[in-house]
């Protein structure tokens, strides 16, 4: 595998991520306006975020039909994740090219991408 190749492939996942995000954000957005674009906003009264959407396996569990903010929250989940996979995926090539400082140095970024991803 050589660079111009890891590049390319490393693009069309970026791609691919943002796109398949947006698809999913626009999906749960024109659900969530279906049921809920005729109600009137309460700015003065703080809701905090549902406890369905403080984790990432309530989202997943949640999201469907039924809960449209799960989706939403489902295609931001992916959106994040996206930037996490390309270090991932460049610690791979970096393994294939037997580059050992590049790999070391991927290796500690994906190790404090993942700590901070997950709840304390």
């Amino acid at each position: 595998m050589n660079d111009h190749r890891l590049e390319t492939i490393i693009s069309a996942l970026l791609r691919t991520g943002v796109i398949i995000s947006a698809l999913v954000v626009l999906a749960g957005g024109i659900c969530y306006l279906s049921k809920h674009g005729d109600e009137q906003a309460a700015y003065h009264v703080f809701h905090t975020t549902p406890a369905t959407y403080r984790t990432i396996s309530n989202v997943i569990h949640a999201a469907g039909p039924s809960d449209c903010g799960a989706v939403i929250q489902l295609g931001l989940l992916l959106l994040i994740l996206t930037p996490v996979a390309r270090v991932a995926f460049s610690l791979v090539g970096f393994g294939l090219e037997r580059d050992g400082t590049y790999a070391v140095i991927t290796s500690i970024v994906l190790v404090i991408l993942i700590y901070s991803l997950t709840p304390r």
